[in-house]
């Protein structure tokens, strides 16, 4: 069986779709079938695109460092304040049933 050719721009735009779909809860097999390409080309090429990207400065989530930190001192703000919360939760059922 041969191989299908794809051109750099429909590489490309399959990528972009991909990431696109991902965002919106979508899988790459609905992508690739839409596309009509295997799923595990699509995932090769987004594979190949990230590594291409690697230290460009921006993240797989097209996140500036700056920005990515942020987004995880957020998110550590937050996981601190369940964890206290949850100490604070088990430390009342520990007393109340002891």
């Amino acid at each position: 069986m041969a191989k299908k050719k794809y051109t750099d721009e429909f590489r490309i735009e399959a990528v972009r779709l991909a990431r696109e779909a991902k965002r919106s809860g979508k899988t790459n097999n609905v992508v690739a079938r839409e596309l009509g390409v295997h799923p595990n080309t699509l995932a090769d090429w987004v594979l190949t695109d990230d590594l291409e990207h690697a230290g460009t400065g921006k993240n797989t989530e097209g996140l500036t460092p700056e920005q990515e930190n942020e987004q995880l001192r957020k998110e550590n703000r937050l996981l601190k304040m369940e964890r206290e919360i949850l100490k604070k939760a088990a430390a009342f059922f520990a007393k109340e049933n002891g």
